[in-house]
This record gives structure tokens, C-alpha cells and sequence, in this order.
């Protein structure tokens, strides 16, 4: 259904999609649609503390998905799921008319391990020790794109304005883990722009290469030969030897790369007990570099220093690619005309409470007492030189269609990231307001697209005539390369049981911390 819908739309030229209309015509528009986002602020907040509640890890967001394409159905949206072989993957659409332009928004839903921590208490408190959550964020972006979309379908079908409307999600973004394999199976064909929702600490979007890095992660597996490590060690074959040969290898080779390269690992089976020569260990490698040469040269070598070690060891080397990121490009009409409408939603209006919560989790961490963001951050513009950093499989959409990403208050500024810390205000009423003014932004942009006859050109001008003079597409996966969806449901299998006991009842408590017992802000324990 879906390959018939895009390939229709794309059939339909931009400007028979798009007729001209008239600005103050389109500045009501967008106005209602914002309008119709802040009404529907309360299924913003269910969301985001259902999702929150739910707190999965990498491929297995099982309740996560369940939940979010469950309720786009019952809004009218047509579902496929199971998209790229992964479980929790999925795209819903909504046609009116022509079915052109097709815009998709995106957002990721996965979680961090060791995270757990009860919202809005101003100091560490696991609410399931050593289980996953949202220590990013990751459980507000879809509520975001679900409140502009939800305003869009109505304003599109009462007015015939012809489109289609197409939501997805980051599955295993932590793990960088599936939007190219999206990409490599043509899930973007025939969409005519994206836009990203990406949680944040300010309402921001920018164009062009932002700070940061595209990546390879790749796990390497050694074999040997098992022995008794004190009766007969010389019959054995360490593959653990081998991984901390690697090792070895790469943390010598580290001062001859270059200073914008950021590289790390960890061991993710070390063998099995002392007494037995490991017969098999596993290494997992992130190579990161700016751009797509930089990149494909580092993991060349980090495969060379594998082949090397397991010589030496007498051992031998298999490689798996767990995910990949190609560097961000991100378009500069598009990214302007967000902008814009940015500056007319701005921040949302943070009480004291909110703000005395903010500084208290600043201080909590060791960051500035700055408390929550009050001035908008401007247009973002490419980083030169560049500036090394994280990555995000975003990269790889960014490549293949125009793209924009919106970053929207819901989070605290001046925390590590990747932390529980960055989980402490992520089920609270920061959350639920920059969720909000995130979903204004995202349904006023989608309307200039739309409406405006000229910016879907622009932004297609752009990606064809001046994105690729930084660089050409590389996609790193082939097409027998395969999704490592099993990973993680171990740990979610341990700890699911417990984590399902306080999933969010939204029939029974207005919110989240109501049913947690929470008087925002708890600045101390009780």
C-alpha cells in the first residue's frame, strides 16, 4: 500500500500539487494549525509519559511501536509495519486528493541502558535499578510529529489540499542501527521532503554540515580453540588475546589519525570463565569521521589491525556491521523557512517551578546553573572547519531526500547526554510544553511546503545542485547486510517484568508523575 501511495505521489509534479496561494491565506492556515496543536496538548502529554513508561532499548521498542502506530490507525492513518525486516519498524500515510507532495517526519523511540530514573525529582532514583530509559529523550519526538500531523489531516481534508502525510520511526537510533538499512530498501522513494524531530533544550533547526561525526559501527568476532588455561594452556587459541591485540592495535594507531576522528569500543564477550581458554571473544568498534572518505579509510584500517591480530593469535576474524551514519547535510530552504516559523511560536513560557527544577538537576551533574533556555538560538549554519562530535543516522535520509531537523525544548541544558540526568525532566511539564511548541513548528513548516508553489522547488534545487558539492552518498551496507534485531532482548527479557508494572495508566492519573507519586518539582528527598 504504502509503495503505491509514494509511487503515485511521486508521479504528480510539485507545482500542480502546490498551487499558489495567497499569504495571508496561508498565515490563517498556520495560525489554525497551531492553534489546533495547543488543543491538543493533553494527547501530547499521554504520549510522551506513555512512551517514557515503556523506556526500550535498541529493537526492542515492541510496546513502544505497538502503541504509536495503534493509535495513528485509529486516526485514519493506513499502517505498515515490519518495515526492513525490523519488528518494530513501521510507516503509517494519510492521502487528500493527488496524493503530492509526500512529507514524511521522523522521529526516534529507543532508550538507553542503565538509565531508569523517576521524572521530576531533583536527584537520582532509579525507578527499576540498573534498568533502561529515556536518558535522551527519545520518548517525546513522535508526539511531537503525531500533534502536527493530527492538525494537518484536518486542515488538508476539510480545504482539499492534496498530500500525503507519511510518520516513522528512528528505530535503534542509539545503535545507529536502521535508517539506512530504511534507505537501502527504498522507504523514502517517491517522499518529496523530511522533517526530523529530534529532542533538545532550545527550539532550533539549522542547514548545511552541523558539529559532529559520521560512523561504522562494527562488532569483530574472533575464534579460536577452548584448552584448560592451567592443565594444557599451549593446546588453546585465545580469541580474547586477539580482541586485546585489536586492541592494542588501534589505541597505537590512534595518534597517527586524524585529530577530527573519534573512535571507541567495548568488549562485548570476553570469553567465558578463567580456567578456559576463550574460544570466542567480540569487540565493538564506533569509527567516526567527518566526512564519507575519512570514514570508509578508518574502518579500512580497524579491519587491517582485525586481520593482524587474529595472525598473531593463530585465531580468525569475522566482522558485522551493527549500524552506520552517514555525516549530516541538511537543507538550507527548508531549514530557513523553519526558521521562521520558530520565531513566531518561540519558547514556551517556563514557570519558576520549572526553572528551580532545571538548576537543581544542573547542579545535580556539575553542569551551569543556567536553568531552562530564554532566547532562541539562531539559524544554525555549517560548522567551519568542522567540528568533530556525535552522529545520527539522520545522515543517511539527509542524502537521499531534502531534510530538515527541528530541535524543541523538552530537555534540560548543560547535562552529559546519554545519562540519567537527561531522563529527569523527560515525563514533566518541560517535556509536555516543548513537545507542544516542537508540534507547532513541525505542522506550520509541512503547510509552506504545501502552500508555497516556491519552496519545495528550492529545497529540491538545493539537495540536487549544491548538497553534493561537500560530498557523494556512500552507503556502507550492502544488500545481504541484515538488522541485529535480536540485540538488547536479553536485557529487556530481564527487566520487562518490572518495567511493565509501571507502564503509565493514562485511564487513572492525568499524568505520569501523578501515578508515580511526584509533587513537581521534588527538589530533595522526602
Amino acid at each position: 500500500m504504502l509503495r503505491t501511495i509514494l509511487a503515485t505521489a511521486a508521479a504528480v509534479s510539485i507545482m500542480a500539487a502546490a498551487p499558489a496561494t495567497a499569504a495571508p491565506s496561508a498565515a490563517k492556515l498556520k495560525a489554525e494549525a497551531a492553534a489546533k496543536v495547543e488543543a491538543n496538548a493533553k494527547l501530547g502529554q499521554v504520549i510522551v509519559d506513555t512512551v517514557f513508561s515503556f523506556g526500550e532499548l535498541a529493537y526492542q521498542e515492541v510496546e513502544t511501536s505497538r502503541y504509536l502506530s495503534d493509535l495513528l490507525e485509529k486516526n485514519g492513518f493506513k499502517v505498515e509495519r515490519g518495515v526492513s525486516g525490523m519488528p518494530t519498524a513501521w510507516t503509517v500515510t494519510w492521502t487528500q486528493g493527488s496524493g503530492g507532495p509526500v512529507i514524511a517526519f521522523g522521529s526516534d523511540i529507543d532508550g538507553i541502558p542503565k538509565a531508569s530514573q523517576t521524572p521530576g525529582v531533583g536527584y537520582r532514583k532509579p525507578m527499576i535499578e540498573g534498568a533502561p530509559g529515556h536518558g535522551e529523550g527519545h520518548n517525546s519526538g513522535q508526539a511531537v510529529n503525531i500533534l502536527a500531523a493530527l492538525a494537518l489531516k484536518d486542515i488538508m481534508a476539510r480545504d482539499k489540499i492534496p498530500g500525503t502525510l507519511m510518520l516513522w520511526p528512528g528505530v535503534a537510533e542509539e545503535l545507529v542501527g536502521a535508517k539506512a538499512w530504511f534507505v537501502r530498501d527504498g522507504m523514502f522513494r517517491g517522499v518529496d521532503a523530511a522533517i526530523f524531530t529530534h529532542v533538545g533544550d532550545n527550539l532550533q533547526t539549522g542547514w548545511g554540515r552541523p558539529l559532529g561525526t559520521g560512523l561504522v559501527s562494527v562488532e569483530y568476532t574472533f575464534t579460536g580453540e577452548s584448552a584448560h588455561s592451567a592443565m594444557a594452556p599451549w593446546r588453546g587459541r585465545s580469541a580474547l588475546d586477539a580482541v586485546e591485540l585489536m586492541n592494542m592495535g588501534w589505541n597505537m594507531r590512534r595518534e597517527h589519525l586524524r585529530p577530527l576522528q573519534r573512535s571507541h569500543y567495548v568488549i562485548s564477550d570476553g570469553g567465558d570463565q578463567p580456567n578456559v581458554v576463550p574460544s570466542k571473544a567480540s569487540v565493538w568498534y564506533f569509527f567516526r569521521e567527518i566526512d564519507f572518505d575519512n570514514i570508509a579509510r578508518n574502518f579500512a584500517t580497524g579491519n587491517r589491525i582485525a586481520d593482524a591480530a587474529a595472525q598473531m593469535t593463530d585465531t580468525t576474524v569475522t566482522r558485522r556491521i551493527v549500524g552506520t551514519a552517514a555525516p549530516r547535510h541538511f537543507n538550507r530552504p527548508m531549514a530557513e523557512a523553519m526558521k521562521a516559523n520558530i520565531d513566531k511560536v518561540g519558547l514556551p513560557a517556563w514557570s519558576p517551578d520549572e526553572q528551580a527544577f532545571a538548576k537543581t538537576v544542573q547542579k545535580l551533574v556539575g553542569g551551569d546553573q543556567d536553568g531552562l533556555a530564554m532566547k532562541l538560538k539562531p539559524l544554525g549554519a555549517p560548522t567551519d572547519p568542522p567540528v568533530s562530535g556525535g552522529s545520527d543516522d539522520i545522515g543517511d535520509i539527509s542524502w537521499t531526500v531534502p531534510t530538515v531537523v527541528l530541535n524543541y525544548p523538552s530537555n534540560i541544558p548543560n547535562l552529559p547526554g546519554h545519562n540519567w540526568a537527561n531522563a529527569m525532566s523527560m515525563a514533566t511539564p518541560i517535556a509536555h510544553k516543548g513537545v507542544v511548541a516542537g508540534g507547532k513548528v513541525v505542522a506550520m513548516t509541512a503547510l509552506d511546503l504545501l502552500l508555497d508553489p516556491k519552496l519545495l522547488p528550492a529545497a529540491k534545487g538545493y539537495f540536487t545542485t549544491e548538497q553534493p558539492k561537500e560530498g557523494k552518498y556512500e552507503p556502507v551496507i550492502g544488500p545481504n547486510d541484515q538488522p541485529v534485531i535480536e540485540r538488547n532482548a536479553d536485557i529487556m527479557a530481564q527487566f520487562r517484568p518490572q518495567m511493565r508494572a509501571l507502564y503509565y495508566d493514562a485511564s487513572k492519573y492525568p499524568t505520569y508523575l501523578d501515578q508515580l507519586g511526584v509533587k513537581f518539582p521534588e527538589l530533595a528527598p522526602k
